[in-house]
């Protein structure tokens, strides 16, 4: 199976405003001078905040849903988002109430892979 962005596009960014809990669609900066995506800065057109890149996967949730918008700034805020070729960002939580868990399982995993590699190397 092919990856679905490297056959075809191009494909636009999608970034999130926070504030106004929307998301907007970009030319990606791959698709750009260099010169230009050193000065390029996506704004929200409702309220000029700085949004994010969120990758083309990203769902927004609904406008109204606090929860679903409060989840995603939090995996946002620790490195996680909808990023990849096409082939599928990885699992993320469906609700809030399952961040702790997820992020505690994922600080686990990375503590212990590191450990283990540095027990390879020292072996």
């Amino acid at each position: 199976m092919m990856c679905r962005y490297a056959m075809t596009g191009p494909y636009k960014d999608i970034y999130a405003c926070f504030n106004c809990r929307k998301s907007f669609k970009q030319v990606s900066r791959y698709d750009l001078r260099p010169e230009v995506v050193e000065q390029l800065e996506y704004k929200c057109p409702q309220c000029a905040a700085s949004m994010v890149s969120m990758g083309q996967d990203f769902q927004a949730p609904k406008q109204n849903d606090s929860k679903q918008w409060t989840k995603v700034m939090i995996l946002y805020r620790h490195g996680y988002t909808f990023h990849n070729c096409g082939c599928g960002a990885g699992y993320r939580p469906s609700d809030l109430r399952e961040l702790p868990d997820f992020l505690d399982q994922q600080e686990a995993g990375k503590g212990s892979e590191g450990k283990r590699l540095l027990q390879r190397l020292t072996s």
